[in-house]
């Protein structure tokens, strides 16, 4: 099996066949992480409900929790008008970031300039 292809005619991938995949606390809206699909882990993700991603330092896929614990239920998947990003509704089981924080985008807050 593999993706549907309407969906794979709508993505538009980048050079190495990869779209971003932007995920997200389904009831809280909570911004948790950002990682990368390509086509076959966009199929076994909406196929199994389980947030299954491609690593690119590891050229693998990787399912979210096989390995941590913290595991991501799938409760909606949505393309991007332009194709070029997935948006993962998610329920997120444990810390969502590999360094142990609840999302990867609780340091390094950037200043902003006003005025």
């Amino acid at each position: 099996m593999s993706l549907d292809p309407k969906v794979a005619a709508r993505l538009k991938r980048n050079p190495d066949g990869l779209v971003a995949a932007i995920v997200q606390q389904y009831d809280t809206g909570e911004v948790l992480m950002l990682a990368w699909m390509n086509d076959e882990a966009l199929h076994r993700t909406l196929t199994t409900g389980r947030a299954t991603y491609w690593s690119r330092s590891r050229a693998e896929f990787w399912v979210k929790g096989d390995t941590s614990g913290n595991v991501q239920h799938v409760k909606s998947v949505a393309l991007d008008c332009d194709g070029d990003a997935v948006l993962l509704k998610v329920d997120q089981v444990g810390a969502a970031c590999h360094t142990g924080d609840r999302t990867c985008f609780d340091a390094d807050q950037l200043e902003i300039a006003l005025g």
